[in-house]
């Protein structure tokens, strides 16, 4: 798969998350917040299996490989979906898009002092633009985001585990196949994830029978298509193009969570929402590298011109 097809199947996945974080936040709000992600991700991992069982993409794993599952699977769904659910819960989903909107940036530093991975001046240009659109379009007329509570916190832990988990998957990625890494850290993770509820939540497991209808469609619609698809396409992306390059385009989660609640919600879009729109399109141009290879390709082809 070429690069302009990985950036156009990163704006997929960005606005299917995007979508999702109001679901699950209402997800949160009617049970144990552990409880209910440690089913969510076992429904994912069971279809990312079963996609992969479909495509003969199911293998034993190696013993290097097990540690690369294992610690990917506590930094990117332990930690990751346990902060980010409990965050959601005590915190506005406004400040919890901000913070994630740091995402970026940081996967760019921890790149580059850990995997020597050094973006160019106009990749780190576009990341500097990602957060200051995804900035604007939140703290556009809100003044939740000068309290910080403790679901900040929480939040600003799940982003840092899940950044650290790009660098993993990065390097797993050259012999383990991304979409299979996934499914394993799905499974491992929401084992963890339910013996912590066990402990944090006790019995609440018993709620999932009191729950109704609408719950369960969002519940399987978010474990499916957000976390199974979503994560697996995702880490794919990330093994292609490399953790810098795919982090941009969560700056659009932001873009896509702010235009559904307009649509879906009813709740209005602003100039600065507008202005932040422009800001991340140029910040995920820049800092994606499609800008680049743009003029690359232009500039190939005026040579070519003038040697004909």
């Amino acid at each position: 798969m070429n690069r302009f097809k990985i950036y156009l199947l990163l704006i997929a996945i960005m606005f299917v998350w995007g979508v999702n974080l109001p679901a699950v936040k209402y997800l949160t709000a009617q049970m144990g917040p552990v409880t209910m992600t440690s089913l969510r991700i076992f429904l994912a991992a069971l279809m990312v299996f079963g996609v992969l069982f479909s495509f003969g993409l199911v293998r034993k794993l190696t013993i290097k490989e097990w540690r690369y599952v294992g610690i990917g699977s506590l930094l990117n769904v332990v930690i990751h979906h346990y902060f980010i659910s409990v965050g959601l819960s005590l915190t506005s989903g406004t400040n919890a898009g901000l913070i994630l909107g740091a995402s970026p940036i940081l996967t760019a530093i921890f790149s580059l002092s850990l995997l020597r991975l050094r973006p160019s001046k106009l990749q780190w240009i576009g990341l500097m633009l990602g957060f200051i659109g995804v900035s604007a379009m939140v703290l556009s007329g809100n003044s939740e985001t000068s309290r910080i509570s403790l679901g900040d916190i929480y939040v600003v832990l799940a982003v840092l585990g899940q950044v650290l988990s790009f660098l993993v998957i990065s390097r797993a990625s050259k012999t383990l196949d991304p979409r299979l890494q996934t499914g394993y850290m799905f499974l491992m993770g929401s084992v963890g994830l339910f013996l912590i509820s066990l402990i944090q939540e006790p019995g609440e497991w018993r709620m999932f029978a009191e729950m109704n209808a609408a719950f369960w469609l969002l519940m399987i619609a978010s474990g499916v298509i957000a976390t199974a698809l979503g994560h697996m396409l995702y880490n794919y992306s990330l093994g292609q193009v490399g953790p810098p390059k795919a982090a941009v385009f969560i700056n659009l989660n932001t873009l896509f969570a702010l235009l559904g609640s307009a649509v879906f919600l009813g709740e209005t879009i602003t100039g600065l929402h507008v202005v932040g729109f422009i800001v991340i399109m140029f910040g995920v141009l820049f800092g994606s590298g499609a800008a680049e290879e743009l003029w690359r390709m232009k500039a190939r082809k005026a040579n070519r011109k003038k040697a004909s």
